[in-house]
């Protein structure tokens, strides 16, 4: 009897002794979650009473509000109409340019790319897996304004538009090298298009390819806004 009660009593003192020690910590986990969503949390709510996050919201916003109807400008509209009826079509097709020597050194001269595969001949002749000096990649995509005539003001594929802008690159990759001495030439297919009230944005797949051979030296998607 005496050891059960030896027994109770030690449990007892333990129960007390872990009552007091919840005691003591509870204050101080209180102190920390509050430290979290002060913290943490906070800045998150601020985020959300934000007004430019609030422009964001859990349903799509076509389907909150009805969708507006986009009325273009005249000369917008009848732009977008006719290029709609080439969309996914290859509406240019270029001649032949060759890419001489003398042309990829000027462009590492530009560039500060001297790289001997680029630059040396005799060296690129005797190690390059080529077996020839090649031209760089940036320096055959920089040639799509002449391989595409764009440059021509004679040949204006977008006489309507006030100002043709070069809005950037979606993708670039170049499958095939370009050897010195060798002729590219480009296509055109328009793959996309995005109406706007006084510009369109034109969308065109950009494939360079090299004489004699059936790999393409690079494709681009090339983006244009066209200004009225």
């Amino acid at each position: 009897m005496k050891v059960i009660a030896f027994i109770r009593e030690k449990r007892k003192n333990l129960q007390h002794q872990n009552d007091q020690f919840i005691a003591k910590l509870e204050p101080k986990f209180k102190n920390l979650s509050n430290l979290f969503n002060n913290k943490i949390t906070m800045p998150f709510r601020n985020t959300l009473n934000n007004p430019w996050f609030s422009q964001f919201s859990p349903v799509d916003a076509e389907e909150s509000k009805p969708e507006e109807v986009l009325i273009q400008v005249p000369q917008a509209e009848k732009t977008y109409k006719s290029l709609l009826e080439k969309i996914d079509t290859v509406t240019f097709v270029g001649d032949w340019h060759e890419v001489e020597q003398e042309c990829i050194d000027q462009f590492a001269e530009v560039t500060g790319d001297k790289q001997w595969i680029h630059t040396d001949p005799i060296r690129a002749a005797k190690e390059s897996p080529f077996k020839a000096t090649i031209a760089h990649g940036f320096l055959t995509l920089s040639l799509i304004p002449k391989l595409t005539n764009s440059v021509d003001l004679d040949s204006n594929p977008y006489p309507e538009a006030k100002m043709v802008i070069n809005f950037g690159l979606n993708q670039v990759r170049f499958p095939y090298p370009v050897k010195a001495g060798t002729r590219v030439r480009a296509s055109i297919k328009l793959v996309n298009l995005v109406p706007m009230k006084r510009s369109i944005e034109v969308v065109n797949e950009v494939s360079i390819e090299v004489e004699n051979s059936k790999r393409l030296a690079c494709v681009a998607e090339t983006v244009l806004r066209l200004y009225f």
